[in-house]
């Protein structure tokens, strides 16, 4: 029983059986699923104790922030209680920072474990797409979602992965998973983890809005990956995109609406909310996430028939053949950049530059990535290192990330929370 008496925050858009399920939302406030999603089955089948639901941002939108309609205020972080948490999985993040569980589950659907991962000094790892299920897990873009781990370290990261990976007929992207490789995460977890790898240095990512004391602290990160073995070759550049020569140029691609409404239809006909248009209509959602919701009504195409899902699918496909090339001329195990360019901002700000750079590769690629402490700056902010690499590398990513964490110990607990006496 692997995780046996492990107190798991999980947070709050994984269905858990006779417990609300809001994604943040006082629209959802008396939604209850009638089973457990795939994921939280899984952690309960290893032992594991969910200990608590986190707030999170509404309907998963907001990757800078974590506000929602279900609970008031901001969720705050523990490392500077006027900082933001980033979203969406913050309160996931900011309760497995301040001690309140050991191990998180979260959602990433452009930034959302990573962020809250580098602004709380955790490790989040995205996986491949098809590594995990999202069945059970309100969806925000089912062609991006993936749900995993928050955790203070990268081996309790690994003990969460390991159990909650795996092919589930419920959602039939994972079919793709049982083509991975077969063993244990945990089989990466060595000192020397780092040794010999390439890792290839995407100073693009940054511009010059970036924090010139982040970008001090990912140099340090180079020199220490250089100190552990690494090869690291810098700088290292994406191949320019193809020029788009539909029609439609960039048209949108909005899935929320229909993702969103088959999610609910799998709740039951004792639903208390069915569809979008009554969530709306409820008027019991937070300001700053009406006008999206309102924009999803607008919608009336299923992602199939939008030709802007379309154009979408070609943009992603060229975005993976440029990252394969990168790759594949550098003969690189992986990319590494700093999760966001910018420490975490104060709250309510939503003007000065953020820096996120998790939305750019691991979402339309589907390859994984992971944040890692990467130090602080100013008065002991968190900031994260990224590092990506191809499909189904998840192995060659923790064993980067556990040398690179070995190798530098950054980590260091908040002092909003401290040991209890």
């Amino acid at each position: 029983v692997p995780l046996h008496g492990i107190p798991v925050i999980v947070k709050d858009n994984y269905d858990i059986a006779h417990l609300p399920t809001s994604a943040g939302s006082l629209a959802l406030a008396h939604s209850v699923a009638p089973d457990d999603a795939f994921q939280v089955r899984k952690i309960l089948d290893a032992g594991g104790i969910v200990l608590a639901k986190s707030n999170m941002a509404e309907f998963a939108f907001s990757p800078y922030e974590t506000v929602g309609s279900r609970l008031p205020g901001y969720t705050r972080n523990p490392y500077a209680l006027n900082r933001v948490t980033a979203g969406s999985s913050g309160g996931t993040a900011a309760a497995v920072a301040a001690s309140f569980g050991t191990v998180g589950l979260g959602t990433d659907t452009g930034n959302s474990i990573r962020g809250p991962a580098a602004h709380q000094a955790l490790v989040g790892i995205r996986s491949t797409m098809g590594l995990t299920s999202r069945d059970g897990i309100v969806p925000l873009n089912l062609a991006r979602d993936i749900g995993g781990p928050i955790a203070r370290t990268v081996a309790d990261a690994v003990a969460i992965l390991d159990v909650i990976d795996g092919h589930d007929p419920a959602d039939p992207v994972t079919a793709a998973s049982l083509e991975r490789p077969v063993g244990s995460y945990a089989d990466a977890l060595r000192e020397d983890g780092v040794a010999g790898a390439r890792l290839g240095v995407l100073r693009e990512m940054s511009d010059e809005t970036a924090d010139p004391e982040v970008i001090q602290r990912f140099d340090e990160a180079i020199a220490d990956l250089r100190r552990l073995g690494a090869v690291v070759v810098d700088p290292v550049a994406l191949p320019e995109p193809q020029p788009q020569t539909d029609d439609g140029g960039r048209a949108g691609c909005s899935r929320f609406r229909f993702d969103l409404n088959a999610y609910l239809a799998s709740l039951g006909p004792d639903a208390p909310v069915k569809t979008l248009s009554e969530i709306v209509a409820s008027r019991q959602i937070h300001p700053t996430v009406r006008q999206r919701l309102v924009s999803g009504l607008e919608i009336d195409l299923p992602p199939d028939e939008q030709p802007g899902c379309a154009q979408q699918a070609t943009r992603d496909e060229q975005l993976r053949a440029r990252v394969r090339a990168v790759l594949g001329q550098h003969e690189l195990d992986a990319l590494i950049y700093p999760t966001w360019d910018n420490p975490p901002r104060l709250i309510g700000d939503l003007n000065s530059p953020h820096g996120n750079n998790s939305q750019q590769l691991s979402p339309a690629t589907g390859f994984p990535a992971l944040s890692v402490p990467m130090g602080y700056v100013g008065d002991g902010l968190p900031v994260g290192l990224q590092i990506l690499g191809d499909a189904w590398s998840e192995l060659t990513l923790i064993a980067i990330a556990y040398a690179y964490e070995q190798g530098t110990q950054h980590r260091v607990a908040p002092a909003s929370t401290p040991p209890l006496e």
